[in-house]
Parts: structure tokens; sequence; C-alpha cells
């Protein structure tokens, strides 16, 4: 092996200059999720790019339909010219660089050096590859310029020489451990279908899926559906690498691999993250009828007919008595095997579905496919935000026999008045949040936390969900735990921490073509830009959130998206703009706004109405959230139920209910929500002319706003401070350290710009407009008192050190 001292460096490691203009002009015109998933699909390579944004077609660039995922439909004039430089290199370079590329793409099974020993190869030619500044080799086998050459050094050998060359891999990966790679060069080398193949393909398949290896799972149950020749069983192998693709990431090829198959569940899932959420309900609850009920026989549209029939029923259908045999996907009275292979490609789907079960998770017990779905189903009426779906759903599971996931019945239970069901299923959904679990049953467990009001668990629910989806290889269940952490985060008064990890989750959403959730996460940062006073970004998030929500029936983030615009309006004093909003908020019908997110913010309401004095409505939503605090016992709930009576008292009685929400206050985690009610105590104190108390409620409220972030709030406080005739301390000053005197969005925006990013370029990672982030700059130089770019990287780099 040739490995010289010092490799030359690789030309063209940087793109072209003029073409990296040429995607700079074409990004802007995409949607966000669009740009990044192209980045993405061409190996961040800015050529690649900009060669493909021209081929799409209307609906791709639109994020309608999936992006290619062959090279050659990708890029093939950059290609074509990568293929034309390897054709230039000797014959025994070329073999040499096209074994190291089938070692490497599309996936790595690190068996270079050992096949070219059993082959006893001359690694001498690849001086040839260094020479060209094509691929050198180093430690681990050949390094190539780019990923692209490493695909042209593989496309340009011939069939014969890429079947060769992946049985010598197969031959030389022989551990245990190495079956999955072996089984995959030992597909990639077959002549022709080949059932046998095909299965061992599924099967190794299945053990990279269990060992959260999905690329590669993905990998071999696309390549065992190409071998198969059976046609439905390629059709079942088609649907579980869509899910494979789909947990790993890749959403632009699980789209297509889900377009060749017609599985409710498939479809149901993939809606469910990037397209309308009451079309996903439909789908879902149409798999899990399959699933339950075995549904031998029957078609496509005569399932979906007896899902919408759930709809009509007027109360629980009992479980027939054959509900032992429906739950083993067998119909009362049909042929095992009949009734089997109808129910199985949505079983199979909602099996593969769930998230792999590596180390401590290899402890949970297996989750029936139908409860699987039933939780999907679940989630797609939680975005939907319609009363009746979740009714619906729940009669569905009862009508089935189907224990329902505690988050779906607690959500039907309280929507239907029924408090105290609820908080006891809402409390036995949120007590399955240990370590290790199921990502989706964390998640579950997430949801329910927020409801209850206890932000702790939610938090560690969340958490714990993205690190055990991290370590199955479920990189799409992450960005989702993410979107719940998010609510915690800003209730707790941690804004800089929220917003930068949901930032990163929405980056994470669009490049895993999870557009819903994207959706979700904008509205999401316009909360915490509501907070931290960022108006411009709040309304661009809100704006962009909304926009995308109404098209595709998203009420949740449509609701928070308007929650945060009332905030934002709360916390700088226009009153009856807020109260407006929030009102709207009531009125709002499905896939619009959303009751939970009317229901959260009902204190905001409350003290929105009493400044304008219109306190009638505020009492009727006031006396509904009073009821479920009661009902939950949660601490803050109660404190912000106290705080709305209160505020809804006159004069001097005010003054008791005041304290009792600071005494709650103090058991609960809602930091940000106490710093709120000492403002709108002291400000209470002030008009009482008890000057003493309310000084100190006032300096309180001001450190705890100037903690988090949050000027507008902190303006509120100095302005009754002044009216006291009490000096308030200054904002603030430029000596303090930089993450108290920016905004999290704002220290991001000085890094990226400190480090040489251009306006566009930060605007483009950050799902910004150039405009706003132009504004971000203008209000850090103001913040920290400096006129450039050098000052700023001067600036940041003492940060750094001290």
């Amino acid at each position: 092996m040739v490995t010289p001292v010092n490799p030359p460096p690789l030309d063209l490691t940087s793109p072209p200059r003029h073409t990296a203009d040429v995607w700079r002009r074409l990004a802007p015109a995409l949607p966000e999720g669009v740009r990044v998933r192209v980045l993405r699909a061409v190996y961040g390579d800015p050529r690649a790019a900009a060669e493909l944004v021209p081929r799409l077609t209307d609906r791709q660039a639109a994020g309608l339909d999936p992006l290619p995922t062959e090279p050659a439909e990708l890029a093939p004039t950059l290609l074509r010219a990568h293929r034309a430089e390897i054709r230039a290199l000797p014959d025994d370079t070329r073999l040499l660089l096209l074994l190291a590329a089938a070692d490497q793409y599309p996936v790595a099974t690190h068996a270079f050096h050992r096949a070219v020993t059993a082959a006893r190869l001359d690694t001498r030619p690849l001086e040839a590859a260094e020479t060209a500044g094509i691929a050198h080799a180093g430690a681990g086998g050949v390094v190539y310029r780019d990923a692209w050459t490493r695909i042209a050094a593989y496309e340009t050998g011939s069939p014969t020489d890429r079947r060769d060359v992946h049985r010598l891999l197969a031959r030389v990966l022989r551990t245990e451990g190495e079956t999955p790679h072996r089984s995959w060069h030992r597909g990639a080398g077959a002549l022709g279908p080949s059932g046998r193949l095909a299965a061992e393909l599924g099967a190794a398949a299945g053990r990279a899926g269990e060992a959260g290896r999905l690329t590669l799972a993905r990998a071999l149950t696309e390549r065992g559906a190409e071998l198969c020749p059976d046609p439905r069983e390629q059709t079942r192998l088609l649907a579980r690498a869509a899910v494979y693709a789909w947990q790993s990431g890749d959403g632009d090829r699980a789209r297509r691999l889900a377009a060749t198959t017609d599985d409710d569940a498939l479809t149901g899932v993939l809606a469910l993250r990037a397209g309308n959420a009451s079309e996903a309900f439909d789908a879902l609850v149409t798999a899990v009828v399959r699933v339950g009920e075995g549904e031998a026989g029957r078609t496509g549209a005569e399932v979906r007919g007896g899902a919408r029939g759930v709809r009509g029923t007027a109360s629980p259908v009992s479980p027939p008595a054959s509900t032992a045999a429906a739950r083993t996907g067998v119909a009362p009275g049909a042929p095992d095997a009949v009734a089997r292979s109808a129910a199985e490609p949505c079983a199979d789907v909602a099996e593969a579905a769930a998230e792999p079960r590596v180390g401590a998770a290899q402890a949970d017990a297996p989750i029936d496919p139908a409860v699987r779905l039933l939780a999907r189903a679940t989630e797609a009426a939680i975005y939907t935000g319609d009363l009746r779906r979740f009714k619906e759903a729940d009669r569905l599971a009862q009508r089935m026999g189907i224990v329902p996931p505690g988050t779906l019945g607690g959500l039907a239970a309280a929507f239907d008045g029924r408090y105290e069901d609820a908080r006891d299923l809402l409390k036995a959904a949120a007590g399955r949040c240990g370590p290790g679990g199921d990502p989706t049953l964390l998640v579950h467990a997430g949801i329910a936390a927020l409801l209850l009001g206890d932000h702790t668990r939610a938090t560690t629910a969340t958490v714990r969900a993205a690190a055990s989806a991290r370590a199955r290889g479920a990189t799409v269940t992450v960005a989702q735990a993410m979107e719940f952490r998010a609510y915690a985060d800003f209730w707790t008064g941690r804004p800089r921490a929220g917003e930068a990890a949901a930032v990163d989750a929405l980056r994470q959403a669009y490049a895993t073509g999870q557009d819903n959730g994207a959706c979700h996460l904008q509205a999401a940062l316009a909360m915490f830009a509501a907070l931290t006073g960022d108006a411009d970004v709040c309304r661009e998030r809100a704006a962009a959130a909304r926009s995308y929500a109404l098209a595709r029936g998203l009420g949740l983030p449509a609701a928070l998206a308007q929650w945060a615009l009332a905030y934002l309006d709360l916390s700088t004093g226009r009153f009856a703009a807020a109260a407006a909003r929030l009102r709207a908020l009531a009125g709002f019908g499905p896939g619009h706004g959303h009751r939970a997110i009317r229901h959260l913010a009902t204190p905001h309401y409350v003290e929105a109405a009493v400044r304008t004095g219109d306190t009638r409505v505020a009492r009727a939503a006031h006396a509904d959230y009073h009821h479920w605090a009661s009902t939950v016992r949660s601490p803050d709930d109660l404190a912000l139920s106290a705080r709305c009576r209160a505020l809804l008292a006159p004069g001097e009685e005010a003054v008791d209910h005041y304290r009792t929400a600071l005494d709650l206050h103090a058991h609960g985690t809602r930091d940000f929500e106490r710093a709120r009610t000492e403002l709108l105590f002291g400000s209470a104190l002030r008009r009482l002319r008890r000057r003493t108390e309310a000084r100190d409620r006032l300096h309180s409220a001001l450190e705890a706003f100037d903690s988090f972030g949050a000027p507008h709030c902190a303006t509120q406080a100095r302005t009754e401070l002044r009216a006291l005739g009490t000096p308030a301390a200054p904002p603030p000053e430029a000596t303090e350290a930089l993450t108290t005197r920016l905004t999290a969005q704002q220290l991001l925006v000085a890094r990226m710009a400190a480090e040489g990013a251009t306006n566009r370029e930060i605007a483009a990672r950050l799902a910004l407009s150039p405009r706003t982030i132009d504004h971000h700059l203008r209000g850090v130089f103001a913040r920290l008192g400096i006129r450039s770019r050098i000052e700023l990287v001067r600036l940041l780099g003492e940060g750094d050190r001290g």
C-alpha cells in the first residue's frame, strides 16, 4: 500500500466561485425545506445543487413531490465530468478506485484492505489517482476528493467488474457482526432475481434495523426487493425499505419508495409529518382497521368505508366475540392464510415503523401494531386540533377491543369535559418516561406531562425521547421530540437554550423531509422571539408557520403562531390587539386553531381583556381554566388561575389572590410566569399606594426579566418603577457576558457573521430572510456598541477566551 508522507492537495475541493454564485442566486427562490434537502441530496456540493435546481419540476421545487435520489438524476453533467477524469486513469488504478468505492458506497463496509490482501492486488497504481488529484491512500482505505468522485469511480466500472468487487468484499467479511455487510455485497454481486438472496437480504435488514443501522437496513431491503421474484413480497420489501429510509432521515427516498406501494399505514405516517394531517388521520385509522380486524378479502375502499362508519357511531360498539382472533389479524370464519395476507402489509409497516430496540430498550415489551398506529393517529389529531377526531379514534379503539394510548384517551376525555378521567389517563401516559424507552411513547409521555403542567417531566421525557431515537438511529424522531420540548423551555424561562435547540431541530426537520414538524418549530421559535423581544423575527416566523399550517390543516402550529403574535402584543402594551388575537383562537375551527393552545393561553387572554375593560368572556374562560387546574392540581396552573382571579377582582380584594398565586408559583417551574405575576402584583400595589412592597415586587420581576433576556417585559417593570419615583437598574451593560446581552438568535447570527458567513448564507442556514438577518446584525451592533464585523470578531474572541 502506498501511503505518502504528505499527500498532495486534491484539486476542486472547493467549488468554482461562479458555480457557488449560481447556487446562491437560485436558492432564495426555493422554500427553506427544499433548499436544505437539495443540499443534502447533492452532498453539500453547490455545483451539483446549481445543476439540480433547474431540473426540478414545479411540484418538486414547491416541496410537494420528492426530490430525485439517484446520482444520474441529480447532477448528470457533473457526474459525466468526474467519470471522464476516472476513465483517463490506467486500468489498474480504476480497478482499485472501484473496489474502494464499492466498499464505501452506498454503505460503508470497511473491508478494502482485507480485499486488497485477499486478491493480492498491487496498490502502487493509486499514485496515478493522487497525481491527478482524484484520491489518495489513507489509513482506512482510499480518500476521495469528494462524494461525487467516489460515485463516479463506482459507476465508471463495468457491470461485470462491479459484481466481481462486491463478491470479493463479501468473501472477506467473515465475522458475525459483519453478516449484514456480507449479505449486502452478496446481493450487489447477484446476476439476477433470486428468492433465496432476497430472503437473506430481508433477514439481514432486520438485524441491521434492530441494531439501529437504518441506512444499511434500507439498502439491504431495497436490494432485496430488486432481486425478489414474487411481486407481493417485493411490494412488502419496498414498504419496509420506505420505512427504514424514513426513520434514517431520508424523506425523499422514503416518499419515492412509498409511491410504489399501496399501504395505508405508510401513507399515513408520511402524511403525518409532511402532508395533510386530516388525510394522515384517515389513512392511519384505515390501517388500524386493516390490522385489527384482518379485513380478509376486502378492498381498500371497503375498509376505508368501515373506518368512516366509526364516525357515525353514537356510542362505542362492543367488541365482537372474535376479538381475540382479531388481535392476531385473523377475521372470523376466514382461512388463516387469507386473513393474514390481507392484514399483513399494514401490520408489517406498523411493526417496521417502530423505532429499533437497542441497548436498554431490549427490555421493552412489544407494542401491538394496531396500538402503534392508533398512537400515530392520535398525533395526527393533535396536529389538526379537530376534537371530533379524538372521539372517533377513541370509539374505534373501544369498538375493536384495543386499549388506546393514554394520550388519546386523556385528550378525548378532556375535550368531553371529563377532567378527572383525563387527569388519570394523562398521568398514566406521562409516567412512561423512563430512560431508554420507545421514543414514540416518550414523546407521548412528554405531551401528556405538558397538558398536566408538569414541565420537569415533560423536559425529561422529550430529552430522553431524542436520546433514545439517536441511539436507535431513528433520526426522524429527534426533531419531533424537540418540538414538544420547546413548550417546556418556554414556560420555564429558558428562551436562549430553547431557541438554540429549536433552531437546530428546525434544520433537522427540514433535512429529513418533516415539513409539518418544521412548521411547528417555526411557531415555537415565534414564541421565543416574542419573549425575547425580537418583533421582526416573531412576525416572520409566525407568518411562515401560519401560511404553511393553514394550507395543510395543521391547527396546532397555526394556533401557536397566533398566540406568539398575541404575546408580543401583550408584552409591548398593545392590549386590545392581544385580546383580539386571543379571542379569535376560540373561534377558529379545526386546522386553523387548537383548543389546547386556547386553553394554555387563557391567563394571557384574561390579562389582555382586563386591560381593555372586556371581562365578560374572560370570566367564562377563566372558569373552565380553573376547573382544569383544580382537577390536575398543578401548582403552576393553580398559580395562574389565582392570578386571573386577582386581575378580575376589584381593588384590595386582588391582593390576597396575588399572594396565593406567588405562594403556588414557589412550588412550580414556570419561572417566567412567576415574574409576570410579580410585575402585575407590583403594578396593583402601586395603584393601591403600597409603595414599599410594590418596589420590592417590581425589582424582583425586573431582575428576572433581565436574566431571561425579555427586554419588553423588563421595560414594563422599569416603567412601573419610574411611576413610583424609584430608580431602576439600567439594562445590562456592555461589560457583561455576551450571552446576557444578546438573544439566542442574535448570538447565533453574530457567531456566523464572525466566522465570515454572508447575510444570505446565514439566512439560508437559519430559515430566515436576508432582511431579517440584516436587522439582527444591526441589533447586535447596537447592543454591543460596535460598528463593524472586525470589531465583532474581536469581541467574540475576547468573550470566548473569557
